[in-house]
């Protein structure tokens, strides 16, 4: 099978996800908007208002958008005594929602204010009420407009539902960013192939719904309405199927732990569980989705925890900090550490190998000298992460120059010399293979990185799912990691995360 209808085979239940999501986002819009439209349009005052907020949403990118309602719903939970999910499909119905009330409510408000006066003069002059007013003069005189706008509020959301991947609602997003990320560009095709032809369908049933109100066809009118209602009926039918017992697995959005994630699956699978991956989240979400219960198992590193989640300052010996990151997940949320994996990927700065030598850079303390001149590329995290703050604090380090990338990009930017120093991953097989320079830290401003693999709480006391990951613990050394990573980030004869997850499990006897 080629890498495209390969990538295609996982399109079905990701596109139905990925509709449901735009239909929700999209019916809770109109709900929104319509009267919001006629009351606007009634008083001028309130239109200036609400098209204001809706033209501001659209000022804000929606990746933002959505990572802003992580910290909201988190906060009115806490208000609230838990119980309201911070992320997957409530905060991408509320940010996609919002995306999708400017243009209803433009083209709502501009119907409106486009009837012919002696038109509505006409209606009140026979006795119309309000009510009759609006639904028989007013609204199909309104619904050309209107169904443009609604249209165009299709579209958006259907592409901008792609990117709640990122807070753990499953979508065709997911094949775009696992694609990027791994350089497999056939999932990426299948992801955008994929989301433009739903986008693409559902604006030829609008727009035939659209002619048929013109036109006065009620055939067409309803026709199309039974085809979109048919399409999200279909997409609904898997919930309504009994569903095994899941375990959830979580992952962050770099190839080794989407290779990770795999690995845990496979033994979950052989232990008789079925499974779900919920890939591509930020550091900043997945621990918050693992104590929540909306993920079940993960491999996160202990100094990411240690620093953005216990706001820890101190550099312990690792086996120590691994200790008490155990310590603090139990008691402040519940969540157990399985172990550590045996690995450790932490950040460490790396050059070209003969750009080092040729400046005679080794460790942290000669890159100050020389990074007046240098421009750092990192990954889409660091430059805002603790670690950072802590390399700038035991270092007077000041570059000419910093651009954020995605990892595999990253690593691309270094070789085609945009970056001359990258905040690499020690366990990166990328490291050995483009002969890069790897800096000390003398002053060891850059904690420990152990794996560890966490289990949320209403999975902490699973003895059945602890014995089956268990066995992961202390077994996987840093090299095999680096050659199971390079297996997926090479440029030629590239193998998917499955395939090195299988890699590496046949490499280490598991």
């Amino acid at each position: 099978m080629s890498p495209f209808l390969d990538a295609m085979t996982r399109v079905p239940p990701l596109l139905a996800a990925h509709l449901l999501l735009a239909a929700a986002a999209l019916a809770l819009g109109l709900t929104i908007s319509l009267p919001l439209a006629i009351w606007s349009a009634r008083r001028p005052g309130v239109a200036r208002v609400a098209l204001g907020f809706a033209s501001l949403v659209q000022t804000i990118p929606s990746l933002a958008l959505l990572a802003l309602f992580y910290p909201l719903l988190l906060f009115v939970s806490g208000l609230a005594g838990g119980g309201i999910p911070a992320l997957g499909f409530l905060p991408s119905l509320l940010a996609l929602t919002l995306y999708a009330l400017l243009p209803i409510l433009r083209n709502g408000v501009t119907g409106m204010a486009g009837i012919d006066p002696a038109v509505i003069e006409a209606a009140d002059g026979m006795g119309m009420t309000a009510w009759q007013k609006l639904r028989l003069v007013e609204a199909p005189l309104v619904a050309p407009v209107l169904m443009a706008g609604v249209r165009t509020a299709a579209v958006w959301t259907i592409g901008a539902a792609t990117l709640s991947t990122t807070v753990g609602q499953p979508s065709l997003g997911d094949l775009i960013f696992a694609g990027l990320q791994t350089q497999n560009w056939a999932l990426v095709l299948a992801g955008c192939v994929s989301a433009a032809g739903l986008a693409l369908a559902v604006d030829a049933l609008l727009g035939l719904i659209e002619r048929g109100i013109a036109t006065r066809r009620r055939g067409r009118v309803y026709g199309a309405g039974a085809v979109l209602l048919l399409a999200v009926l279909a997409a609904l039918a898997p919930l309504a199927v009994p569903r095994a017992p899941t375990i959830v697995i979580g992952s962050k959005n770099f190839s080794e732990q989407y290779i990770l994630a795999r690995v845990i699956g496979h033994r979950l699978e052989r232990a008789g569980y079925r499974v779900e991956y919920r890939e591509g989240l930020g550091s900043a979400v997945i621990y918050g989705a693992l104590s929540s219960g909306a993920i079940d198992v993960y491999v996160d590193y202990a100094g990411t925890l240690w620093t953005n989640a216990m706001r820890r300052r101190d550099t312990p010996a690792r086996p120590a900090m691994v200790a008490a990151i155990g310590n603090w997940s139990a008691r402040t949320s519940g969540v157990r550490l399985l172990g550590a994996l045996g690995f450790e990927n932490a950040y460490a700065f790396a050059m070209r190998g003969d750009a080092a030598r040729a400046k005679g850079i080794v460790s942290l303390d000669d890159l100050v000298r020389a990074a007046p001149g240098l421009t750092l590329g990192s990954d889409l995290e660091f430059l805002e992460r603790p670690e950072w703050a802590a390399v700038q604090r035991a270092y007077p380090i000041r570059f000419a120059a910093t651009h954020a990338y995605s990892p595999t990009f990253m690593y691309r930017a270094l070789e085609s010399g945009q970056a001359d120093v990258i905040s690499a991953f020690s366990s990166d097989g990328r490291i050995a293979a483009e002969h890069l320079t790897v800096l000390t830290d003398p002053r060891r401003a850059i904690p420990g990185y152990d794996a560890i693999l966490l289990l949320a709480p209403k999975r902490a006391k699973d003895a059945r799912l602890a014995a089956a990951l268990t066995p992961l613990v202390g077994r996987i050394p840093v090299a095999a990691m680096r050659e199971a990573n390079y297996l997926v980030d090479r440029d030629r004869n590239k193998v998917s995360p499955e395939g090195a997850a299988r890699w590496l499990e046949r490499r280490l006897g598991l």
